[in-house]
């Protein structure tokens, strides 16, 4: 382990929350470790479905082009009956709208996601360190010490804060005793990166109906491999060489030549869904798979990792610059929701998944979650149209000053909060600030909307300020006479 000064953040576990997690601090200038037990990168395939509003997450820390290349579109879901095959769309695929430039989930293996993700971290001057377990845990009012095994020995590295980014069997979760309630499912299954031959590679091959006779078999675009997906027995132990999924494929297709001939990567496991108690205890919380856990189904377990690591990122940074500790208190009131939300809805993909004919739509994009309720939101006004203060930042296409187009994703894009203004007076906006870029379109603004995108995204009327966070969430609309409870919100929150 390299002798680094001490760092503010530990973060324990390099999977897609701790990687997002360590980019978004490494962007804010904010020192960490980033750790984890494992010798190295991991290889599987098992978290592949990106959503559009990770994808928005992954345009903001700059990746979503090398994440974009590195797989492609879900394939057509093609049924094997008595009838002969059946091809169904696996998802809706609107087209990109102004507000939504994402739409469509891509299928990219989580171990070329955790690669690009890498390749971001190592560009901002950083890298995981692999093979250094947390094995301790201490903490008092002023930081954590943790006491980290590595391979060259025992060693202890204090921090302000730690997070536990570290899996469903979360060391931090269990140190910490923080409950881990749920239930598990009723499913186990075998998912396994195969080389086979015999199988196209331009459909998702679906055969059987009910858990008990149903395989598959997805491409993974990017790559050579197949992902193969059964339910099996609890009371059978699973042979996962290429001569057992070949024979367990033969046994319930009764198709011969169709032959697995390389298996790189392969689970066997329980589907379960868990919440954790807490996310926080002092100063160290917990992120991703440590917190939560639920079913495959759906395509959501990894895209809310990144997404508490991306809430989270920010509030530690500006907490560690000087904003109220208190802020840190909003990551679990956001957050946790969020995931007890998700947890029901892929128990409901799972059950309708155990027949047959599954396709998934807009609930799955995690476009329509957000904060309304949250402390760190202003109360809107009564509003006819347009989103309300906690929910998602639409993007819009506008001109800047010199005549050149742009997005206000463009604009959002870095770790600083943005406030604008809709035909307003540049002169009324608050004074300049550390953290806060101002734009406006009306005299002296610069911005220009010629086609009104920015004003139907927001339903914003002449004179009102839209306040958006770090993170691409709305925290206040305000009226130009209000622009003093912005000024106010953001002293309490944050600019910082």
């Amino acid at each position: 382990m390299p002798r680094t000064p001490e760092p503010e953040v530990i973060i324990s576990g390099a999977g897609a929350a701790g990687l997002t997690l360590a980019i978004d601090l490494a962007r804010r200038n904010v020192g960490f470790l980033l750790i984890d037990k494992a010798a190295e990168p991991f290889i599987g395939s098992r978290g592949k479905g990106i959503q559009p509003r990770s994808q928005e997450v992954f345009e903001d820390l700059g990746v979503i082009d090398r994440i974009v290349a590195s797989g492609g579109e879900y394939p057509v879901q093609r049924y094997y009956t008595e009838r002969g095959p059946v091809d169904r769309p696996a998802i809706e695929m609107p087209d990109p709208t102004p507000e939504e430039p994402y739409q469509i989930p891509l299928l990219v293996p989580q171990f070329l996601t955790e690669r690009r993700l890498r390749e971001r971290l190592a560009e901002l001057g950083h890298a995981p360190l692999y093979g250094h377990e947390l094995i301790g845990i201490d903490q008092d009012g002023d930081g954590v010490s943790a006491r980290i095994a590595t391979p060259s020995g025992e060693r202890t590295m204090r921090a302000a804060y730690l997070v536990g980014a570290d899996g469903g069997r979360s060391f931090v979760r269990k140190s910490l005793n923080i409950g881990f309630p749920g239930k598990t499912l009723g499913v186990r299954a075998v998912v396994a990166d195969v080389r086979a031959d015999g199988v196209s590679a331009d459909a998702w091959h679906r055969w059987g109906q009910g858990m008990d006779t149903q395989v598959a078999l997805c491409p993974l675009y990017g790559t050579d491999m197949f992902q193969y997906q059964a339910a099996v027995p609890f009371d059978v132990d699973i042979d996962v060489s290429a001569a057992g999924l070949t024979a367990l494929f033969h046994e319930r297709t009764g198709r011969t030549d169709i032959v697995v001939r390389e298996v790189p990567w392969a689970s066997v496991f329980e589907m379960n869904a868990r919440l954790a108690d807490t996310y926080r205890v002092g100063r160290v919380f917990l992120a991703g798979d440590a917190a939560h856990v639920h079913p495959p189904t759906g395509g959501q377990g990894l895209n809310t990792s990144v997404q508490d690591a991306y809430n989270l990122g920010w509030k530690l940074a500006a907490v560690l610059d000087g904003a109220p500790i208190s802020l840190l208190d909003s990551y679990q009131q956001e957050r946790r929701p969020v995931a007890e939300a998700v947890l029901g809805l892929t128990e409901r993909l799972l059950e309708a998944a155990k027949d047959r004919y599954t396709s998934r739509g807009r609930e799955v994009s995690q476009l329509d979650l957000g904060y309304v309720d949250s402390p760190l939101t202003l109360p809107t006004p009564h509003r006819d149209k347009g989103p309300l203060a906690g929910e998602r930042a639409p993007d819009a296409p506008v001109t800047g000053a010199g005549g050149l187009g742009t997005r206000l994703f463009s604009l959002f894009r870095g770790p600083h909060w943005t406030l604008l203004g809709h035909e307003s007076d540049r002169t009324a906006a608050p004074a300049a600030r550390k953290g806060l870029h101002i734009h406006t379109t009306g005299p002296r603004g610069d911005l220009t909307d010629p086609g009104g995108h920015l004003r139907d995204a927001y339903g914003l009327a002449a004179g009102q300020w839209v306040l958006i966070r770090p993170d691409g969430y709305i925290a206040a609309i305000a009226a130009t006479a209000d622009l003093h409870t912005v000024e106010a919100h953001l002293d309490t929150v944050g600019s910082w």
